[in-house]
């Protein structure tokens, strides 16, 4: 009987344990996820307004190499800050808009691109949703015109009841 008060008496301490762990770790997380957040991009103040807004547009345009789904503007990579502060040397230095997108094109590829250019090998990229859209209302139209086809055309009952 003794041995099984004992033993009452060892759960509660490990239990009690574990649940303070868990809420220390938990606090842990809590404070450290808030500076996390603020390490992840860094802000940079170009010298002028204009500078300042062609930097932003640059940076929201071009995709980050590996987060592959982020602006570098907007993620936490390494590659994505060198690539922000090549954008920010290459507008410093007098750079026009098309020489950045075409710096990151030559180095990158298309991919580097949010929006890609038209050139023969991206081509299917701009056509194939329109042409999916004509295909898709193409089979609805079929679709409607064969229902209809199937309605009758009068409104007469199709078998007259003899108890009239």
């Amino acid at each position: 009987m003794r041995r099984s008060c004992a033993a009452g008496s060892l759960r509660r301490r490990f239990s009690s344990a574990a649940v303070l762990m868990g809420l220390l770790g938990l606090g842990g997380v809590a404070l450290l996820a808030p500076q996390r957040a603020a390490w992840g991009v860094d802000p940079t103040q170009m010298p002028s307004a204009e500078l300042q807004a062609r930097y932003s547009g640059l940076t929201h345009e071009l995709r980050c190499v590996q987060c592959q789904n982020e602006a570098i503007a907007d993620s936490p990579a390494g590659i994505a800050s060198d690539l922000r502060r090549e954008v920010r040397d290459m507008l410093l230095a007098g750079k026009s808009d098309d020489d950045v997108r075409n710096f990151m094109l030559a180095r990158y590829g298309d991919f580097v691109l949010f929006r890609p250019r038209f050139a023969m090998k991206t081509a299917w990229l701009w056509f194939a949703p329109g042409v999916l859209l004509l295909i898709g209302a193409f089979v609805s139209w079929r679709i409607v015109r064969a229902r209809i086809a199937l309605v009758p055309a009068d409104n007469e009952p199709l078998e007259e009841d003899p108890s009239r």
